[in-house]
């Protein structure tokens, strides 16, 4: 990390959370963040549901909620750029404060509540969106809508012509009772919805699902079969947690999901019990807890053929996406993988 990154986050870390994060956001358009542009070489080149990733480090939703940044998130390293969630209609989220540092932990807790300016906004931005990266939204709905599964397809069918992806996302702990979505009939249900609003546009794309790690065995193979079933293109594993195990930090018994470092077996746990289940036939994306290369690279064996990152771009800027590209490349070459596709679950069963 440069000099001036380092001060810049002592800087932000003085400030309440969300308003240092707004601060990053206008710090991006502003054109103080690094640029090294795509990281890549033939080893990090990855191929997910079609889509051609320079490299596998992607940028998970929740960072960029409304689109504003693309240009310099795609510039900075990352692989792909996943933004949102976002929701039909604006609406303001939970009352502040909803964003929580837990520095001894390395984590954060969030209750935001799908915060955003809605479809209509969004829209707008992905029209003027860089046409060189891999950019995907995250769908969510309403805190108050009569058809919550019905708005994650409004939000596809306003949104997709400038989408490479779209992210079904059920698993967020900040609105209520939007988790029941994860039963396996609700989630056939709302899922068969997307996906035959996908199946109609003029350019279909592919389909994610985003899933919690609160999960029992039962429930993942749940969502196993229904993802295998109704043809979903990869599964992102995982969300924010509720548990609080083993946290120092003050904020610890705040409401709200938990993310960064004290996820990260969980997570991973969560990722190889699905990557056996679904018998590797869906690509899995590794999300939760990942501060480095080594982690980065545990997740591609667990079972991840590509990963993201958010709470650690909190601690360690947002030069760590092209840090942890570099880092992954030089572990896959240790190991005698000439791609990342090879190493994916090659040491599933360490986590089982």
């Amino acid at each position: 990390m440069k000099l001036t990154e380092k001060l810049g986050l002592a800087v932000l870390h003085r400030m309440d959370p969300e308003t240092a994060h707004g601060m990053s956001i206008k710090a991006l358009k502003a054109g103080l963040a690094p640029s090294p542009g795509p990281v890549t070489s033939p080893r990090l080149q990855t191929r997910i549901a079609g889509l051609g990733l320079p490299n596998p480090v992607g940028l998970a939703a929740g960072f960029d909620k409304n689109g504003e940044v693309l240009t310099p998130l795609s510039r900075s390293g990352f692989g792909f750029i996943e933004v949102g969630a976002v929701t039909p209609r604006p609406q303001p989220g939970n009352p502040k404060p909803r964003l929580f540092r837990l520095t001894e932990d390395k984590a954060a807790i969030n209750r935001f509540g799908f915060n955003n300016e809605g479809m209509e906004v969004m829209a707008d931005r992905l029209a003027n969106r860089p046409k060189d990266a891999v950019i995907g939204l995250n769908l969510g709905a309403n805190k108050d809508s009569d058809d919550r599964p019905g708005d994650f397809a409004k939000v596809l069918a306003h949104c997709a012509a400038n989408l490479d992806f779209a992210t079904v996302n059920v698993s967020s702990p900040n609105t209520e009772k939007l988790r029941d979505l994860q039963g396996k009939a609700a989630l056939g249900a709302l899922l068969g919805g997307v996906i035959e609003t996908r199946n109609a546009l003029p350019r279909p794309l592919p389909i994610f699902l985003k899933i919690a790690p609160d999960l029992t065995g039962s429930e993942l193979q749940d969502i196993a079969d229904v993802a295998v079933e109704t043809g979903v293109d990869a599964i992102i594993a995982t969300n924010t947690t509720l548990s609080r195990e083993g946290l120092r930090s003050a904020h610890k018994s705040e409401t709200g999901g938990l993310s960064g470092a004290p996820l990260f077996e969980k997570s991973t746990r969560v990722l190889a019990r699905l990557s056996q289940l679904t018998g590797g036939n869906i690509p899995l994306i590794g999300v939760g807890g990942i501060s480095n290369a080594q982690q980065a690279y545990t997740k591609v064996c667990a079972g991840a053929s590509a990963v993201q990152l958010y709470t650690a771009l909190v601690y360690g800027g947002i030069s760590l996406a092209a840090e942890i590209a570099k880092g992954l490349d030089e572990l896959l070459a240790q190991d005698g993988f000439n791609s990342v596709a090879q190493a994916v679950g090659s040491k599933r069963e360490d986590w089982l």
